[in-house]
């Protein structure tokens, strides 16, 4: 390539990386919330009065006021927190910056209301996911169990894909997320782990809170976009990754889309 075409592909690329910053749109809070409560229509009714007024009874606080760290979110945000950073999705890797977890930060109070607060609640809603020769107990609540059974048909049209999906390093397990207060996604039946094989993981290389060490991905970036594509997070996108993890967070997706934020320049 000559030194005259790199000057003019050089242009092009930043241009493109204005076209993107000036398309991505940060949301209000409200609109958040907006399309949170379109995500989740079989429990939130909707916002009204700085809460959600749920189905099964009394509304959730969505900002309860309290000012957080990172690390005070991750371990008992509101719903507010939850929504803070945007997820970018697409079918390229992304490098978070320091404490960048979009997805990570979630709401106990809120996933208890869409899944089930107790092991045995929710374990009454799992359901059976045929899964590459396995047979996945994932939950029907919010339609978890389509959405994977969607996901499971795209990635069957490419067998080149199987060595990483399979054995599944599990679904349902109610459990605390390591090292800290509170509840992981997998006790709501709604996360789901591929093959620890191809996995890396920040507690394993030895990465302590705010301070991890980069990390080589070994999935193909299509089982992500497959499973961003159908409402699905991966934790390859987070700064404390966790790169086999994927969980269902429709709304994270969709802020995203509105948003103008993608993975992709």
């Amino acid at each position: 390539m000559s030194p005259s075409t790199k000057r003019l592909a050089l242009l092009l690329a930043l241009l493109a990386g204005v076209a993107s910053s000036a398309r991505a749109a940060e949301l209000s809070l409200a609109e958040k919330i907006d399309i949170l409560v379109a995500s989740y229509p079989e429990s939130i009714v909707k916002a009204e009065g700085g809460k959600l007024v749920m189905k099964d009874g009394a509304p959730i606080v969505i900002d309860d006021g309290k000012s957080r760290d990172h690390f005070a979110k991750l371990a008992s945000g509101d719903v507010e927190d939850s929504l803070q950073q945007v997820y970018p999705a697409g079918a390229c890797e992304t490098r978070p910056a320091i404490n960048f977890d979009p997805g990570r930060i979630r709401s106990e109070a809120l996933l208890k209301r869409l899944f089930g607060n107790s092991a045995k609640t929710v374990q009454a809603d799992l359901v059976p996911v045929k899964w590459f020769g396995e047979t996945l107990r994932v939950t029907r609540r919010q339609g978890v169990d389509k959405a994977l059974e969607a996901v499971r048909d795209e990635l069957a049209t490419d067998p080149a894909l199987k060595k990483y999906l399979t054995p599944s390093a599990g679904v349902f397990n109610w459990r605390k997320v390591s090292g800290q207060p509170n509840l992981s996604v997998h006790s709501f039946g709604a996360a789901l782990d591929l093959n620890t094989k191809h996995a890396d993981y920040w507690v394993w290389s030895g990465g302590k809170p705010g301070k991890v060490p980069e990390y080589h991905n070994k999935f193909p970036m299509k089982i992500i976009d497959i499973f961003e594509r159908h409402g699905f997070v991966w934790g390859g996108r987070w700064y404390h990754y966790d790169t086999m993890h994927f969980e269902y967070r429709p709304e994270l997706l969709e802020i995203a889309r509105r948003s103008g934020v993608s993975a992709c320049p």
